[in-house]
């Protein structure tokens, strides 16, 4: 017990990255072909979960969030083309009195350029509140990641409890059956009453039902599995040495405040409303902007045409839009002050979860300790009163007891284990470390910036990058 020792006391263990590798890389240890391993159950989790797809689809949108920013910077060109026929007569002191028929159908093409020179940096705050966004996003996808890996440890353990529970039950129940018939042959050469032999039948009904009640106990654990793995369990192999967190509480405190998805995310999101603030009050100043347009009309019926190119600068500025625009940049201050506060909610919640875990881990710890010493003695007092029972020295009644608190020993260390093990990665995710890449699982980690690389200067569809992000599209598109 000298892990469990360590954790119970000052938590004094090596560096976490260290630690997690050589925890894991236990899992190379031979075992049976077919049985699933905790790594097995954390790579299936990672490769199956929809929530990460669904987090990261998301993460792409808030990629293209940046790209349609930048292209308020960028110059704007377009396109106009209208046919227009004109069919009538004119009559007026031009033509004398006489009606003149009018006829005519012309074409005409115009293409105009828009580019904004200058805007007090209003929309470059945009840009960069979407680049700070998309960080949020990425931290919020680190978040998800370590609640699935989480849910893989707990269903991997919870599922390990149950088999053990009902191995336990099983065993218990033939125990109990030897009792009823050991007490039925006493019954029968007079050694004890009928009341014995009650006794020991209402025991073996009790551990029918509790048999009963572990075999449900196993069929939910084994769907949970399925849902949070992606597939139904083969045999579970035992689970690795427990992973090490940092030296001391305050450590990990520090750790987490600096690393946690949670926290990161929180305050990225102060970062963009800031930027927003900025953006709508620099929307009440004026804006300068270069104007062009070339035009062509044709005339269908004669040779005429005309064509013509303008180009020029143009200052705009508010001077009253009913108030819009100040109501505009009091909301974005609103939602700014909102995500400061947010900010100091998560942290306080970061740091409850992890003193929480931290106190999970020193119950499970003590538990396990306390229920190994339990089964020892409970052991000892069994044999030693089923021996005096058989010498006429005890009841039936005192062997049935033993056996019970035996039996509830056993069954709190199987508790007890499958806690330790959550609670200690429940310490990790707390930390922030529960991640893919901190565990080395053998997957194909997700980039969250290839994407983004790839859409950040809003490439045309038709063009080489447009292109490649097409591809990059259909490789992330699943069956």
């Amino acid at each position: 017990m000298a892990i469990t020792r360590t954790w119970f006391g000052s938590f004094k263990a090596i560096g976490a990255s260290v630690a997690i590798a050589a925890a894991f890389g236990t899992f190379a240890i031979p075992h049976n072909a077919s049985a699933e391993t905790l790594a097995d159950a954390l790579v299936g989790a990672y490769n199956h979960s929809g929530l990460l797809d669904q987090n990261r689809a998301l993460l792409r949108a808030a990629d293209e969030d940046v790209a349609t920013s930048l292209a308020a910077l960028k110059p704007i060109v377009s396109w106009q083309a209208d046919i227009q026929q004109s069919i009538g007569n004119n009559n007026s002191a031009a033509t004398l009195g006489s009606n003149i028929d009018v006829n005519s159908a012309t074409i005409s093409i115009s293409i105009a350029l828009d580019y904004q020179l200058f805007d007090f940096g209003a929309d470059s705050a945009r840009v960069a509140a979407a680049k700070e966004s998309v960080l949020a996003t990425r931290a919020g996808l680190l978040s998800v990641e370590q609640n699935v890996l989480l849910r893989a440890v707990s269903a991997f353990m919870n599922l390990r409890r149950t088999i053990e529970t009902v191995a336990l039950r099983e065993n218990n129940l033939r125990l109990l059956t030897e009792e009823l018939r050991a007490a039925k042959d006493r019954f029968d050469v007079g050694e004890v009453t009928r009341t014995d032999v009650a006794l020991a039948e209402a025991r073996l009904a009790q551990a029918r039902s509790g048999l009963a009640a572990a075999q449900g106990d196993f069929v939910q654990a084994q769907e949970e599995y399925r849902n949070a793995v992606g597939r139904k369990a083969r045999q579970l192999s035992p689970p690795p040495p427990l992973p090490a967190t940092a030296n001391l509480m305050e450590e990990a405190r520090s750790r987490a405040l600096r690393q946690h998805p949670d926290i990161v995310a929180a305050q990225r999101q102060v970062a963009s409303a800031e930027l927003l603030v900025n953006a709508a009050e620099r929307d009440m100043l004026p804006t300068l902007s270069l104007r062009g347009t070339a035009f062509v009309e044709d005339n269908i019926h004669d040779d005429g045409y005309n064509n013509n190119l303008n180009f020029g600068l143009r200052a705009t500025g508010p001077i009253y839009q009913g108030g819009r625009l100040s109501a505009l940049a009091r909301r974005s201050a609103a939602i700014r002050d909102s995500q400061r506060a947010n900010l100091h909610v998560v942290r306080h919640n970061v740091e409850a979860d992890l003193g929480n875990s931290f106190a999970r881990l020193m119950a499970a710890v003590a538990s396990l300790e306390a229920s190994e010493r339990q089964i020892i003695a409970a052991r000892v007092a069994f044999r030693g009163i089923r021996e005096e029972a058989s010498l006429g020295a005890r009841t039936t009644l005192d062997v049935l007891d033993a056996e019970q608190e035996l039996l509830d020993a056993q069954a709190a260390k199987i508790a007890a284990q499958a806690d330790q093990y959550i609670a200690a990665y429940s310490v990790l995710a707390a930390m922030g470390e529960l991640t893919a890449e901190r565990l080395k699982l053998p997957v194909k980690l997700y980039d969250p910036a290839a994407y983004y690389k790839l859409v950040k200067e809003a490439p045309h569809l038709q063009s080489k990058q447009g292109k490649a992000l097409d591809r990059v599209l259909k490789s992330l598109q699943k069956n």
